[in-house]
């Protein structure tokens, strides 16, 4: 019944559709593509149908398997009184389907102004991308603006309206890095005029002129494509974009003017500075074109000086295959920079345009890629040349400029410390290696005058040999006198976040890191506990910038031995006497947690130091006398100490149940022993003299 409620539907039919639900049709059945009668309603423009629907129970939230509801499909339709109604109801302004769209984008695609307008009193997001899942975003589907659909779909009075009524935002790009302009000159000739129209407009209005289509063709290209002498002029005329550069096939915009035998735009190009070579002229002569070949002779550039040589051996894996195509493609050089601008040759995506795959002065690199009068680029830029000695941050190997875009050289790496985080073997590092560099990094960063600021895992990366870096410094800031505390604070707070997401091994989304306690099935987490604690700024007496100087010495970093030692050397003066009551007293305490120790140690092992030398035929043992011990951690110490003391003394049985490892044998029963005397003792003469710290770091 279902099947014929929804045609009752679509043909308009109220009293089929009332008979049809008093003879029990479920109102929100769904039929194919997970159609309600509701859906095909709103579809139809039905107001009276709709309105009858939602009287009698209809699900105004009821998504198609698109995700589409009906207050998004009243988008389409236009129709302001229906939105209006699924507002009223409860409905999101801004909710999507499983494409992104958002009712808002589908008045701009469609060209329907009121509802575009309606939409916009009503608070809807002028600015959203589409947002997709995982898997659309891998193939660069999704984040397309109302703007672009507007654009697109030759919808010129719209996207006046966005702009200068809306305040749209016209260099947001989608997930193929195509911004407005992109999309205004793309494939689809329909519409051709209020397209072009469009598209000058947004020239006008200070579009980013630098981006690519999908096939790597430039915006210029695009323009010849489509035979638009006012658009390439106007692009031209931006000082913009080179007129030499070409796509992915190696063509330029000269080559596709002359296939499309446009003289115009041919003599205009080469008027320009465009590149005539053989290859050019090959095509005029191939289509007979006796009067470009004339027109093109008189601009025959010299033979084309033979590209760079590119280093042989590539370090990268991830990126190698890329790296070799980039290398077989003739590209226009940046100085010393060779690039190509398109999505394939994308790392990461970023809000400026991207970072590319490049190599400069012949060793491949990462490119980041912004507009030359960016504060963003300046302040990379800054604090990438006064880092140049850096251990811990991402090298920079330099710099070029073009047109309106500026390119920073770096190191290139192989993946950064989310992607880590999802291999399947991501076990290779240790949480206490990774999250040291990264402290160490930060430490270094502020030791050399600047704040990270935006401390993510997206912004930690890992070369080919394993190596950590810190990267992304164009949101930091300077240290100085007045700022170094909400500076330095800010980066704190990155850190905790960082720390909990480096012991989850990435398990949560970043994101959410803040708002969850370390779990206690990780391991050491009250040392992680102490560590984001000791983060907070807590404690007045300790300077700001000194903070991270300590705790690239916490127990957390300290490796097993060291904590081993550690415990063993507290030990020893207990044992010897050599430390007064009043060291002792911060381990004095009545909530000590390990005045039941012995019972975790196994019976042989305490045996064995009742009476220590036995083993070993000692007469001595005997007139010794039985060694006692007594309860709570100070005694925990001495037992530990004097184990240490006798271990290799000790028969095979002893030492098999110790795992031939006395260190870990003791650390696995009190793992949470070294962090305790940490605790207890850090603000006494023995931080300085048995912990380690910048004074003490051996």
């Amino acid at each position: 019944m279902a099947v014929e409620l929804n045609d009752a539907v679509k043909k308009d039919n109220l009293e089929l559709v009332r008979k049809l639900l008093e003879d029990g049709a479920d109102i929100n059945a769904k039929v194919e593509h997970g159609w309600t009668p509701l859906h095909s309603a709103v579809q139809r423009n039905s107001e009276e149908i709709v309105n009858f629907l939602l009287e009698n129970r209809a699900d105004p939230f009821a998504k198609k398997d698109n995700g589409a509801t009906p207050f998004i499909l009243a988008g389409v339709t236009g129709n302001v009184k229906l939105l209006k109604l699924f507002l009223d109801k409860g409905s999101d302004i801004n909710e999507c389907d499983i494409n992104g769209f958002t009712a808002f984008m589908e008045a701009a695609w469609y060209g329907k102004e009121e509802a575009l307008k309606f939409l916009y009193k009503n608070m809807a997001d002028v600015n959203q991308r589409r947002e997709v899942d995982e898997t659309k975003k891998a193939v660069k589907r999704g984040g397309a603006t109302a703007l672009m659909d507007a654009a697109s779909h030759g919808h010129f009075d719209l996207v006046k309206i966005l702009v200068e009524e809306m305040g749209a935002d016209v260099n947001i790009c989608d997930n193929r890095d195509g911004n407005a302009l992109i999309h205004a000159l793309s494939e689809d000739k329909g519409r051709s005029k209020v397209r072009e129209d469009s598209a000058l407009y947004l020239l006008k209005n200070k579009i980013d002129a630098s981006k690519r289509d999908i096939d790597g063709k430039t915006v210029l290209i695009l323009a010849v494509e489509r035979e638009s002498l006012d658009i390439v002029k106007a692009i031209l005329e931006l000082d913009e974009v080179d007129v030499n550069d070409a796509d992915e096939n190696n063509e330029t915009a000269l080559h596709v003017a002359v296939k499309k035998k446009n003289k115009s735009i041919v003599k205009l190009l080469c008027e320009k500075g465009a590149r005539v070579d053989d290859d050019v002229l090959d095509i005029a002569r191939i289509n007979y074109q006796t009067d470009l070949i004339e027109l093109l002779q008189k601009y025959k550039s010299p033979d084309s000086p033979s590209q760079p040589k590119i280093c042989v051996e590539l370090s990268s894996n991830r990126w190698r295959s890329k790296l070799q195509k980039l290398d077989r493609m003739h590209r226009p050089m940046i100085g010393k920079l060779k690039i190509f601008e398109y999505p394939d040759l994308w790392i990461q995506k970023t809000t400026q345009g991207g970072v590319y795959l490049g190599f400069y002065a012949g060793e491949e690199v990462a490119v980041k890629v912004f507009r030359k009068d960016a504060e963003n680029a300046k302040r990379e830029k800054e604090c990438l040349e006064k880092c140049r000695t850096s251990k811990y941050l991402v090298k920079f190997r330099g710099c070029e400029v073009r047109k309106a875009c500026l390119y920073l050289c770096l190191s290139l790496c192989e993946k950064n410390l989310q992607e880590y985080f999802k291999e399947e073997n991501n076990t290779t590092m240790e949480s206490q290696k990774i999250l040291k560099i990264i402290f160490q990094a930060v430490n270094e960063l502020h030791a050399l005058g600047f704040g990270h600021q935006e401390l993510h895992p997206s912004n930690i990366l890992i070369d080919f040999t394993g190596k950590i870096f810190l990267a992304d410094f164009d949101k930091s800031r300077k240290i100085t006198d007045d700022t170094k505390c909400s500076v330095i604070s800010e980066d704190l707070q990155g850190l905790q976040k960082l720390v909990l997401y480096v012991v989850m091994r990435g398990q949560l989304d970043f994101e959410d890191v803040s708002w969850t306690k370390c779990p206690e099935t990780v391991k050491e987490h009250k040392e992680v506990e102490d560590l984001q604690k000791s983060l907070e700024l807590s404690d007045p007496s300790t300077s700001v910038d000194n903070i991270l100087k300590m705790l690239i010495y916490h127990p957390y970093f300290w490796p097993k031995e060291k904590k081993y030692t550690v415990l063993r050397n507290i030990g020893n003066e207990i044992r010897a006497g050599c430390s007064t009551d009043d060291a002792l007293n911060p381990l004095k305490n009545t909530n000590d947690p390990f005045t039941n120790w012995k019972t975790k140690i196994d019976d042989e092992v305490l045996e064995s130091m009742y009476y220590p030398g036995k083993e070993k035929g000692n007469k001595k043992h005997k007139k010794m006398g039985k060694k006692e011990y007594g309860s709570g951690v100070t005694e925990l110490l001495r037992f530990i100490r004097n184990m240490g003391e006798h271990y290799l003394d000790k028969d095979k049985k002893i030492q098999e149940i110790m795992g031939n490892d006395p260190a870990g044998y003791f650390l696995n029963l009190f793992p949470d022993l070294p962090i305790y005397i940490y605790q207890h003792l850090r603000n006494s003469d023995y931080y300085s003299s048995h912990f380690p710290n910048a004074k003490n770091s051996s």
